[in-house]
């Protein structure tokens, strides 16, 4: 009889999507099912994952709100109790943030094995809190910022977290005369990184042939849709939830921000990058996910405070006449990633969780 599993995610695309993976390559062995937040569930295909809402808010900064934020808190562990007997689950599997916290908890009173993920290289705050409870967790490095050296231990290294379509997605072509350019802003697409892109964008249409595929939401879109038909400037819009692998595979170059999802996806598909980190991601952990690909010459490495003037315009065009970095840069991504398959990492993930 096959064991009773949870995956627990929510928040942004960053921690949902990670939860999916997960769901296809579990499911087969065990019961899987998927608790989220809300927020979570713009991420989510309601009608292919069983998803359950224990909607944990987000930590306030007020002392009042926090207060009442606590006793919800409390009423959702209870909650999140009650669930995971009337499920009779097994197996907890958290992709990480606040959104696991309730659910960790009810987990630990139950003593219900814990399984944590981390693809970041910065250890989340609340990953880090339930370290001690957990069997195992699954990562990308052993070189994982903030990391308490007494549970490396627990470290289940894996090779990035892909959904399935990649696999079958093709590798994209070199640099010549066309740049096909991919802008990603994440799950939470910025207005700032939509707008501090399109003096550079203008520039590069008059020295070159360009197409541009652009990632933005649905308050961006009519504004980003007139600057490029005005501009006369071919391009593609797409939003976080389209199948970003189509879009990936007709790219030759990308600006992106430094999710650790993304980051994996561009690798694998040995697309050279421009990472822009979010400043304000918490404990500055896209920063770090940016700089593990940067050590390993696979991407280029721009701070947000930097992009002024026409710093963003000069760092493409030293990408695009720079072919020899360019390719050495590809031949890096491909080297990292030639051993990640689905079969490798599926059996790594069911022996792993049936053997603790």
């Amino acid at each position: 009889m096959s064991k009773n599993l949870l995956i627990s995610t929510g928040g942004s695309g960053g921690h949902v999507v990670p939860g999916t993976i997960f769901y296809d390559h579990l499911k087969k062995e065990f019961e899987v099912c998927i608790t989220s937040d809300k927020r979570g569930t713009q991420f989510l295909n309601k009608e292919k994952y069983n998803v359950k809402i224990i909607n944990t808010p987000k930590l306030s900064n007020n002392l009042f709100l926090l207060l009442f934020q606590f006793f919800l808190i409390i009423y959702l562990i209870v909650k999140s109790f009650f669930f995971l007997k009337k499920k009779k689950i097994d197996i907890l599997v958290s992709t990480g943030g606040y959104m696991s916290l309730p659910l960790c908890v009810a987990s630990k009173i139950l003593n219900i094995k814990i399984f944590l993920f981390e693809p970041n290289m910065v250890l989340g705050r609340a990953n880090k809190l339930f370290l001690n409870f957990c069997e195992k967790i699954f990562c990308y490095s052993n070189e994982i910022k903030n990391f308490p050296s007494k549970f490396t231990s627990k470290i289940i290294l894996i090779d990035s977290l892909l959904r399935k379509e990649f696999y079958s997605a093709k590798s994209t072509e070199n640099i010549n005369k066309v740049i096909n350019l991919l802008i990603i802003g994440g799950s939470q697409s910025t207005k700032l990184f939509d707008t501090k892109v399109k003096s550079s964008v203008i520039k590069l249409s008059k020295e070159y042939k360009l197409k541009v595929f652009h990632q933005t939401n649905f308050k961006n879109y009519e504004n980003l849709r007139n600057f490029y038909y005005n501009n006369n400037i071919e391009n593609e819009l797409f939003y976080f939830r389209n199948n970003i692998a189509e879009f990936m595979n007709q790219t030759n170059v990308c600006v992106t921000r430094a999710g650790a999802s993304t980051l994996a996806e561009l690798t694998f598909l040995n697309i050279p990058f421009l990472a822009i980190p979010l400043p304000l991601a918490k404990d500055d952990h896209q920063f770090q996910n940016a700089l593990f690909y940067k050590n390993m010459n696979c991407c280029w490495l721009l701070k947000q405070n930097d992009l002024k003037d026409d710093v963003l315009f000069d760092n493409l065009s030293n990408i695009i006449r720079d072919n020899e970095d360019y390719l050495i840069k590809k031949k890096n991504m491909k080297k990292f990633s030639y051993h990640n398959t689905w079969n490798n990492i599926n059996q790594k993930l069911i022996n792993t969780i049936n053997e603790n």
